[in-house]
C-alpha cells in the first residue's frame, strides 16, 4: 500500500447545536472549511481531484452534499464530489475512502472530511399524515379540500424529530443512549465512574484551548458577519462533580447512570483534510501531518455498538502487527463516559478476548494518560458525520506537539459497528 499522507487539516469550532450555527446549513459549513484549508495548504484548486465529505443527516435541499461544498468552497466545477454515510464513521469513511482512491491511482488529491448540522435535522410526519397532506394538495375543488381536512385528526400533526428517528437503531429498538445502559450493566460501570471521565473531558478540554485554536478556524455569522467564533463552546469550563450527579438518567429514568452530563452534546461542525500520496507531498514542498498506516472496521452487536473501538482496534493491530503497548496516542471518541470505560476494560478482559478475539488473547491495559489528552466528544461534542475526521486531525496535530510515531483515531457507530486507523509519523 502506498503511504498516504494527511498533508493539513482544519475545522470549525464544535457549536452546541441550536446556538451560534442554528441558521448555518452543513453546506456552508463545509465550504468554510475547504475554502480555509485551500489557504492554508495554499494548493491550487484545480490540483483537487476529488472533495469526499461524510454526512449522516444531509441537506434535503443540498443532495450529494460534497459536491455542494466543493463548489462552495472553490473547487472548480469540473473535479468530482461525493457523500458518504457510515454512521458516526462518516468522517472515517471519507478519510479512508480517499486512501483507496489514491491508492489504485484513480485520484491524486483529495479533500475529505465531514460536515453536520444537527441543529437542521428536519421535523417530519407519519406516513398517514403525509399521505392526507398528498391528497390535500392534489384536491381540485372546494368540497374535495373541505373532504380532506374533514380526516385530519391532531396526531396528524404531532411531527416527529427525525434527530430522534436516525439516532434510534432499528435492528435492535434501541436509540444511543439506551445501548450505552446496556453497557453500564454489562460492565457494571457506576453512575460515579462516569461522571468522574466525563469532569476529566471538561478539564482537558479547558486546558486545551490554545492548542485546539490551532486546528480551528474563526467562523464569522451571519447575516452581518460581524460575531466571531474562535472557540468550542460546548465545554463547561466551572463544570463539578456536584453538579454532574445531580443530573437525572435520560434514557432510563429508573435504575440508569447515563445522563446529559455524561453523554456527548449534539453539536454542528466541519472538518476539511488534504490527502495525497506522501511522495507527492514532500515533491510539492509539503511538512506532512503524518500518514495513514493502516484501518479496519468491525461489525457487532448492534445493542453493544459502543464496544466498536474493542473490535476495531484489536482488529487493525493484528492487521499491522502491532501491539496496544506500541501505540503512543490514542483519540477514542466519547460518544458516551460509560462507552469508552467499557472499551477499556473489555480491551484488557480475558473473558472477553477469549469469546471476541480471533487470538484469545486481550490488548492489554490502555493508559488513561494516553487518552483523548485534550478532552473529547463529551466537552467538544460530536457532530455525528464530522467526529471521525475530527479525531485524525486532532490525533496527528498532539503526535507533531509531542513527537510521536504511532497513534490510533477510533469510535464506536451506531447500528453496531466501529472503525480504527492507524495514525504514523515518521
Amino acid at each position: 500500500m502506498k503511504r498516504i499522507a494527511v498533508v493539513n487539516g482544519v475545522r470549525t469550532p464544535f457549536i452546541k447545536a441550536w446556538t451560534l450555527f442554528n441558521d448555518i446549513p452543513a453546506q456552508t459549513l463545509g465550504g468554510m472549511c475547504v475554502q480555509e484549508l485551500l489557504q492554508r495548504t495554499e494548493i491550487d484548486p484545480a490540483l483537487v481531484d476529488q472533495v469526499i465529505m461524510g454526512c449522516v443527516g444531509q441537506p434535503i435541499d443540498a443532495a450529494n452534499v460534497a459536491r455542494i461544498i466543493a463548489l462552495y468552497g472553490g473547487i472548480p466545477k469540473d473535479k468530482k464530489a461525493y457523500t458518504v454515510n457510515r454512521n458516526c464513521a462518516s468522517g472515517f469513511e471519507a478519510v479512508t475512502s480517499a486512501v483507496e482512491k489514491i491508492n489504485i491511482g484513480q485520484d491524486e488529491v483529495i479533500i475529505a472530511g465531514g460536515a453536520e448540522s444537527m441543529s437542521n435535522a428536519p421535523l417530519t410526519f407519519s406516513k398517514p399524515a403525509a399521505e392526507l397532506f398528498m391528497e390535500l394538495s392534489r384536491a381540485k375543488t372546494l368540497g374535495a379540500r373541505l373532504g380532506v381536512f374533514s380526516r385530519f385528526r391532531l396526531k396528524h400533526f404531532q411531527p416527529v424529530a427525525a434527530l430522534q428517528l436516525a439516532l434510534t437503531d432499528p435492528a435492535c429498538g434501541l436509540n444511543m443512549g439506551q445501548t450505552a445502559e446496556v453497557l453500564a450493566k454489562k460492565f457494571a460501570i457506576s453512575r460515579e465512574r462516569q461522571d468522574a471521565f466525563a469532569l476529566e473531558s471538561h478539564k482537558r478540554v479547558a486546558a486545551a484551548r490554545e492548542k485546539l485554536r490551532e486546528e480551528m478556524m474563526t467562523v464569522f455569522l451571519p447575516p452581518k458577519y460581524e460575531q466571531a467564533v474562535k472557540d468550542d463552546n460546548g465545554v463547561r469550563e466551572n463544570q463539578s462533580p456536584e453538579q454532574l450527579a445531580k443530573l437525572k438518567p435520560v434514557f432510563d429514568r429508573h435504575s440508569g447512570t447515563v445522563t446529559a452530563g455524561n453523554s456527548s452534546q449534539i453539536t454542528d461542525g466541519a472538518c476539511a483534510l488534504l490527502l495525497m500520496e506522501e511522495s507527492k507531498a514532500k515533491a510539492m514542498g509539503y511538512t506532512i501531518l503524518g500518514t495513514i498506516r493502516a484501518y479496519e472496521y468491525s461489525g457487532l452487536e448492534p445493542s453493544e455498538m459502543g464496544l466498536g473501538p474493542a473490535f476495531a482496534i484489536e482488529k487493525v493491530l493484528r492487521k499491522s502487527g502491532l501491539t496496544l503497548k506500541d501505540i503512543q496516542l490514542f483519540e477514542l471518541n466519547e460518544a458516551f463516559a460509560v462507552q469508552i470505560l467499557a472499551c477499556i476494560e473489555a480491551m484488557a478482559s480475558a473473558k472477553f478476548a477469549a469469546e471476541n478475539y480471533p487470538g484469545g488473547k486481550p490488548l492489554g491495559e490502555l493508559d488513561p494518560a494516553l487518552l483523548n489528552v485534550n478532552g473529547g466528544g463529551i466537552a467538544l461534542g460530536h457532530p455525528v458525520g464530522v467526529s471521525g475526521a475530527r479525531l485524525v486531525l486532532t490525533c496527528l496535530k498532539e503526535m507533531k506537539r509531542r513527537n510521536l510515531n504511532l497513534g490510533i483515531a477510533s469510535l464506536c457507530v451506531g447500528g453496531g459497528q466501529g472503525g480504527a486507523l492507524i495514525l504514523e509519523r515518521s
